[in-house]
């Protein structure tokens, strides 16, 4: 006959095993606990939407306008915003709100394809540069000084001058040198800050037990290093999208970066800028749309940025 004692005083240690609430949470890593962090941020949500309108916007233009952005008529010359036209007519008599809206597309796939370059040459160069140290890392880092004193201005009139005959006057070729030109000069910044994470990498437990483990260094900067350098790289790419975007308005308002035939709010801007005080609404609707894109993707990058800093929690 067992003890009434005894089964009680095991009930509450059997109870606790069994009740799953009492058992210990398990460890997120810092890409999870991250997410769980930005769906708090107003910040980002809000940013997060507005990037989704502006993709809408860029992949299916005809769902909000029927309008050619092309087509134009001299007699409509500068007309102001009406119900036909709800943001008024440029100078040779095209919709604004159509040139606008299609002009979505072309800004935005600039800023990704640039970004995407950009990340992809700093990426390759600091990642090899961190890992290997040695020879490679000084002479990378050397010529990573050399692109760093090239003034971005200059340096983008001097390829774009250079090579504007050699691509023609169509809006593939333009486009591709505007967003070669524009990760040429911006690659350094990426390959500090993913050499930067490299080196404190290469030193960590996991890499010296993959290595002690026979892993080659091919394996072992895939595998290992990357997916944990990648973190400060990507809320880098966050926030240079939107300047790569604002970038090529800049060099379409200088008259060195797209041109017609294309269609982006960096053009609309350059060819509104001789009649702001005449028609206004020719620069302030592509300005407002541009100022908002760059503000969505910087909100962004800053929103990434906080979740990923483990001292900022």
């Amino acid at each position: 006959m067992s003890d009434p004692s005894a089964v009680s005083a095991a009930e509450p240690a059997t109870g606790l095993v069994a009740d799953p609430a009492a058992a210990p949470e398990r460890p997120r890593s810092l890409a999870s606990d991250a997410w769980h962090d930005l769906r708090r941020r107003p910040l980002f949500l809000l940013s997060v939407a507005l990037i989704v309108f502006l993709l809408v916007l860029a992949a299916f233009p005809q769902l909000f306008t029927s309008v050619d952005p092309t087509a134009g008529d001299l007699s409509r010359s500068r007309q102001p915003p009406s119900a036909q036209a709800w943001f008024g007519y440029d100078l040779l008599g095209r919709d604004v709100y159509a040139r606008t809206i299609y002009g979505t597309r072309v800004s935005i796939v600039v800023g990704v394809l640039a970004t995407t370059v950009t990340v992809l040459i700093g990426g390759v160069l600091g990642l090899l540069a961190g890992f290997h140290g040695g020879r490679l890392d000084a002479v990378v880092s050397r010529v990573t000084d050399v692109f760093f004193g090239l003034p971005f201005v200059l340096g983008a009139i001097v390829i774009l001058s250079s090579f504007r005959e050699t691509v023609g006057e169509g809006a593939v070729g333009i486009t591709a040198l505007v967003v070669l030109t524009m990760a040429v000069l911006s690659w350094p910044v990426t390959m500090r800050i993913m050499r930067s994470a490299a080196i404190a990498a290469r030193d960590q437990d996991y890499v010296r037990a993959a290595r002690g483990l026979g892993a080659g260094p091919a394996r072992v900067i895939w595998r290992h290093m990357l997916p944990n350098c990648l973190a400060p790289v990507l809320v880098y790419a966050t926030i240079a999208l939107g300047a790569f975007i604002g970038t090529e308005a800049t060099l379409s308002f200088l008259g060195i970066g797209l041109r017609d035939p294309v269609v982006s709010w960096g053009v609309m801007i350059s060819e509104a800028s001789d009649y702001l005080r005449v028609a206004p609404h020719l620069l302030l609707f592509p300005a407002a749309f541009l100022a908002l894109t760059v503000l969505a993707f910087v909100m962004l990058g800053d929103a990434v940025r906080d979740a990923f800093d483990p001292k900022g929690r």
